[in-house]
């Protein structure tokens, strides 16, 4: 008799990770330019290695942390605009080197996505993303850049937008809504940030319009983040406005406004509530689903860089903007800075109005 073997039993699957009982925490912060040594020599007077030392500790205490990288990191180079009185223009270069303050502070991703980072050109910003790749941090904002990471078993990708050229087009809403969600179904996570809306203290509320500043388009930014969250967003990280505006939960998932300045040592006013910002940390689930928050308020007072303070101004003008903007955000503000969500009625998109050209 002929004994046939039987064949090895098949073990099942592993079972798929919760993602509904994972965390990650993400830190974020609006503009930052650390020191500019063009056309004069304008950096700190330690080279600005201490700038961020005050709030080093808050932004290398999460998972990850982003930040807006307003400038240029080159050595030399021609300015890529033309001004007949350089003196008077915004023009930001900081040495390559400073590439590595902000990875000593604990920054993991940079936005090259806003109106300076092309101040000398696009080989400035070739000169960024080398600088900062080689100090093992991640980067996006020219057009088709996007960056892309792994953290504790979950793909996490960061795509930042802007209104300017060459850079991911945040104007051209279908295909920044098509390119989330193409890089949605890819990753478990994706942070959207996003360079727009108009400038200055009288900014701080969202229109929930198309914006413009000096007749240049600037999108309108409620569109853009909500759209962002459909498309398959799970944060959505505003700057540019100089000042911070209102945050809301929106399908579960947290937008912020704006940010606000929060460290630029020189040619960017900080007086008043431009110089308040806050450090938004964001806990999420693995799904993206917004956990919990923490609003970390700091100031700036040149010569020194971000200071944590401790009247709480970023907290308490964030919270008053979300409400008289949103009504209710879907957000609870305590008055230590944490965040947490409450419930909300669903909302409805607004009609977006395309200002003809």
């Amino acid at each position: 008799m002929v004994s046939v073997e039987e064949p090895p039993a098949t073990l099942p699957p592993p079972p798929k990770a919760d993602k509904s009982a994972m965390r990650i925490s993400i830190s974020s912060v609006g503009d930052m330019m650390i020191g500019t040594n063009y056309p004069e020599n304008h950096l700190p007077d330690d080279d600005g290695v201490n700038f961020l030392s005050d709030v080093t500790a808050v932004i290398s205490g999460a998972d990850i942390a982003f930040g807006n990288l307003e400038g240029v990191l080159i050595d030399g180079g021609m300015p890529g605009k033309k001004c007949s009185n350089p003196k008077a223009c915004y023009l930001f270069r900081s040495p390559t080197r400073y590439a590595n303050h902000f990875k000593n502070a604990g920054f993991d991703v940079l936005s090259l996505a806003n109106n300076h980072a092309r101040d000398f050109d696009e080989e400035g910003r070739t000169s960024s993303m080398d600088a900062i790749a080689a100090q093992g941090m991640h980067h996006s904002g020219r057009e088709g850049d996007f960056a892309s990471m792994e953290y504790g078993g979950l793909n996490i990708a960061f795509l930042a937008y802007a209104v300017t050229k060459n850079s991911n087009m945040m104007l051209d809403y279908e295909l920044a809504f098509t390119s989330i969600g193409q890089f949605a179904a890819t990753h478990d996570l994706v942070v959207v940030s996003f360079h727009g809306g108009a400038e200055g203290t009288n900014a701080t509320h969202v229109p929930f319009a198309e914006e413009e500043y000096y007749d240049e388009p600037r999108g309108d930014v409620v569109w853009f983040a909500r759209g962002a969250v459909d498309a398959g967003a799970d944060l959505v990280i505003g700057h540019g406005p100089h000042v911070v505006r209102g945050m809301e939960r929106y399908n579960d998932r947290l937008i912020a406004y704006s940010l606000g300045n929060f460290a630029t040592y020189y040619g960017i006013s900080v007086t008043g509530i431009k110089g308040i910002a806050p450090i938004l940390t964001a806990t999420l689930d693995g799904n993206g689903v917004f956990v919990d928050g923490q609003i970390t308020s700091t100031i700036q007072l040149r010569p020194a860089g971000p200071s944590l303070d401790e009247k709480q101004r970023a907290l308490k003008l964030i919270r008053s903007l979300s409400i008289d903007d949103f009504s209710n955000p879907g957000l609870h503000f305590q008055s230590d800075g944490s965040v947490i969500p409450m419930p909300r009625e669903p909302v409805k998109k607004h009609a977006l109005v395309v200002t003809p050209n």
